[in-house]
């Protein structure tokens, strides 16, 4: 039971972010065409009643989908995939619901800085919330009681990438009932926003709901990094996802013309490196060295050399990380260039960190001929992305045409 506190927690700090950002609009004209509907309560009793069964109605949707996917959590657990709380695909939901929430507190804080991703804003491309604002004035303006609480729960089923991270955890329940509790407690966390974001439309200023959207972003980032801390093997996850994006963001622009995908989320990319890379330091930090740091001096040197090869790389990925922004890229120039070529450098110390220090999928100490190859392999793939961003290994498979050279920073 005291699982759903941090739950509801997440809801409720949330929505002062991410659901006030998202779903505000939709509440202020709910609420406007509510006054319309009604010029003889426009403030009163029969407005309250209104966005508290627009919200029940909603909250209900919650629930229904959070029995549903618990049910398919139960199947799963009959089937033998989840076997119990450090199985694999436990630590795999988590580790889901901790990138989501940190995507979307980057997302949030930094709006400016990073564009909108599709999985996370499915209906963002499209005029969906203009047709859901049109639709809340015409419908609003009936006055039937049950006419909120079923546009409630049409709105309960609209994508939503806060929604995915405790759906996740509705999953994770492995139980119909403890699903529909655990949306029913998200859903609960979100309700005191939310109503009161209708009931107060008027005096809540644009600029204020953004500042309320930003500060929202930095909670549910925050949120999202302690999901990760909680994680068995979080070392071993956010470690290689860091990698992963460090790898993914250097070899975005030179083959934006096979793929533009990456390029377009390239800064994305790099900050997640970042941030994964200091949850990875902060887990081994406390977990595996206890803040002793002394006690790299008593490893062996192969692992005094993994170690010590890992915190320069992160030291290498500080400074592109503070100046991921637009307004220092144009006052920095070409400096800017030479700040984020840091990343090179860095990639290398982290493959030398992940294959000298040993991990769950490395085999730590045992140099076996299966950890020779999956060393040798990680090897092999930083090398290769080393290489596509040098033109002359395009040249070489006479692919040159493909390549994307590097735009000149103005002076």
């Amino acid at each position: 039971m005291l699982e759903l506190w941090p739950i509801a927690v997440l809801g409720f700090l949330g929505s002062f972010g991410h659901c006030l950002g998202m779903c505000g609009p939709l509440t202020v004209a709910f609420s406007l065409s509510s006054t319309t509907a009604d010029k003889k309560q426009p403030q009163g009793f029969r407005l309250f009643l209104n966005h508290l069964l627009l919200n029940l109605g909603r909250i209900l949707s919650y629930a229904l989908v959070g029995a549903a996917i618990g049910g398919v959590g139960s199947v799963a657990i009959a089937g033998g995939q989840i076997a119990g709380i450090g199985s694999e695909l436990r630590r795999a939901i988590a580790i889901i619901a901790g990138i989501v929430l940190i995507l979307l507190g980057l997302r949030q804080s930094m709006p400016d800085l990073f564009p909108r991703l599709p999985v996370l804003h499915p209906l963002a491309p499209s005029n969906w919330h203009d047709r859901l604002n049109a639709g809340m004035t015409k419908l609003a303006q009936q006055k039937k009681w049950w006419t909120p609480a079923c546009l409630g729960m049409v709105w309960g089923l609209i994508p939503c990438g806060f929604l995915y991270v405790a759906q996740i955890k509705a999953a994770e329940t492995v139980s119909p009932i403890l699903g529909a509790t655990t949306m029913l407690a998200f859903g609960l966390g979100t309700l005191p926003t939310m109503v009161g974001v209708g009931l107060f439309a008027a005096s809540l200023s644009a600029d204020r709901r953004s500042q309320l959207y930003r500060l929202g972003g930095w909670v549910t980032l925050t949120i999202g990094i302690l999901t990760l801390a909680r994680t068995g093997e979080m070392v071993d996850y956010t470690g290689y996802g860091s990698l992963f994006c460090l790898m993914l963001a250097l070899v975005a622009r030179p083959i934006s013309r096979l793929w533009p995908s990456p390029l377009r989320y390239r800064r994305v990319l790099g900050v997640g490196a970042f941030v994964l890379a200091a949850a990875h330091a902060g887990y081994a930090l406390d977990h595996t060295l206890n803040w002793n740091i002394e006690a790299l001096f008593f490893m062996l040197p192969l692992h005094q050399l993994g170690m010590g090869s890992g915190i320069l790389a992160f030291a290498l990925m500080v400074p592109g990380a503070a100046t991921s922004f637009d307004r220092l890229q144009q006052s920095l120039g070409k400096r800017w260039r030479q700040i984020h070529l840091l990343a090179v450098p860095a990639l290398v110390l982290v493959a030398i960190h992940a294959i000298a220090i040993g991990s769950h999928y490395l085999g730590a100490l045992q140099w076996t001929t299966a950890v020779k190859f999956r060393s040798a392999l990680l090897a092999a793939i930083a090398l290769g992305v080393l290489l596509l961003r040098l033109r002359q290994t395009w040249s070489l498979f006479s692919a040159e045409k493909f390549y994307t050279a590097p735009i000149k920073p103005k002076e």
